[in-house]
C-alpha cells in the first residue's frame, strides 16, 4: 500500500489537494472536555542539526483538543510561533531548505512566556522526530523536560498501517495532500491534519499517539557485547553509546522478551548478559 485507495479514481488518477491549516475551528483558552485530551503539535527550523550548539530560528506549537475515543480533532486551544534571530549568518544550505534568510530573523525572538503558556496547556507534546525538537526545546525551556513527549515518527507503527516510509512529506502525499513544508508552522498544521485523518481499515493515527504517550519504554543495552557483533546490532537498529560503550535501543515491555531470546541467540552464545532499565513517561526521547 502507497496511496489510500480512496484518493484514486476509476482511471487511476490520484489528484492531490494543497493544505495549510484551513477548516481548522478555533475553541475558547480555556476549554475543558472530560473526554478530550489536549496535544501539542510542535515544530523548530534551526540553524543546523548539532543539538547542542546550533540555534533556533522559528519555533511553532498549537495546542489541539482531541477527542480520546474517535481521535477526531475538536479544535485549536491554543498557538504561538515566532522567529528568532541567532545572531549568526544563516548557511546557505538551511536558507535553501527552509526560505528562511537573515533579513526575515532580524530583530525577532521568541517569547518563552508565551512558550511556557502554550505547553502548561497539553498534556502531551509531539512532534516529528521528536528528539531532535526535544533537545532544543529541553535546552531553551526548563519546562519542557518535565513534559511528556511523544514522536510521530516512532510511536507510530506506519508501517503495520501500510506505509513503507515515515518522513513527513511523503506520508502526508500518500495521504492526498501536500503543503509548503520546512517552516514551522506549516509542517505543524500538516502534521495535525495527517494523524487525524480517517484512513482506511485503521484508527485515526493520534490514537496510537496517545495510547503509547501513556506507555513506558525500556532501554536494552548489549553490554560487553563481542566486537564482532556490532554489525548485526546495527543491522537491528541498536545505537552505539560512546560514553558507556555499548550498543542500545529502546522498547516497548511486551518487546523485552524476545528482544532478550534474540540477544542471547545472536549475542551472548545463548545467555541475555544484557541489561534492561525503564524510562520513565517524561523522558522518553530524551536526548
Amino acid at each position: 500500500m502507497g496511496f489510500l485507495n480512496k484518493i484514486i479514481d476509476g482511471d487511476k488518477k490520484i489528484e492531490l489537494y494543497k493544505f495549510a491549516g484551513e477548516g481548522f475551528i478555533r475553541l475558547p483558552d480555556d476549554y475543558h472536555n472530560d473526554n478530550a485530551v489536549k496535544v501539542c503539535f510542535l515544530d523548530l527550523e534551526t540553524t543546523g542539526l548539532n543539538k547542542d550548539s546550533c540555534k533556533i530560528i522559528e519555533f511553532a506549537g498549537k495546542v489541539t483538543a482531541i477527542d480520546k475515543d474517535s481521535g477526531e480533532l475538536l479544535g485549536i486551544v491554543d498557538e504561538y510561533e515566532s522567529f528568532n534571530d541567532p545572531e549568526e549568518s544563516l548557511e546557505p544550505e538551511i536558507v535553501r531548505i527552509t526560505g528562511i534568510t537573515d533579513e526575515i530573523v532580524a530583530g525577532h525572538s521568541i517569547d518563552w512566556e508565551s512558550v511556557s503558556r502554550v505547553l502548561n496547556n497539553t498534556d502531551i507534546i509531539v512532534a516529528h522526530n521528536a528528539s531532535f525538537d526535544r533537545s532544543f526545546m529541553d535546552r531553551y525551556l526548563p519546562l519542557s523536560q518535565d513534559k511528556v513527549w511523544v514522536c510521530s515518527v516512532g510511536d507510530i507503527n506506519w508501517p503495520e498501517r501500510g506505509f513503507g516510509a515515515r518522513g513527513q512529506e511523503i506520508l502526508c502525499i500518500w495521504h492526498g495532500f501536500y503543503y509548503e513544508s520546512h517552516r514551522a508552522m506549516y509542517d505543524v498544521d500538516a502534521l495535525i491534519h495527517l494523524v487525524t485523518h480517517n484512513a482506511e481499515g485503521s484508527d485515526n493515527a493520534v490514537l496510537e499517539l496517545i495510547e503509547n504517550a501513556a506507555k513506558p519504554t525500556y532501554k536494552i543495552a548489549a553490554v560487553s557485547s563481542p566486537f564482532e557483533t556490532k554489525d548485526i546490532l546495527r543491522a537491528r537498529k541498536y545505537r552505539w553509546d560512546p560514553a558507556n560503550r555499548y550498543w542500545w535501543k529502546n522498547i516497548l515491555f511486551e518487546d523485552i522478551d524476545s528482544e532478550k531470546d534474540w540477544m542471547a541467540d545472536n549475542v551472548y552464545n545463548g545467555h541475555f548478559k544484557g541489561k534492561i532499565d525503564e524510562i520513565s513517561l517524561i523522558d522518553k526521547h530524551k536526548s
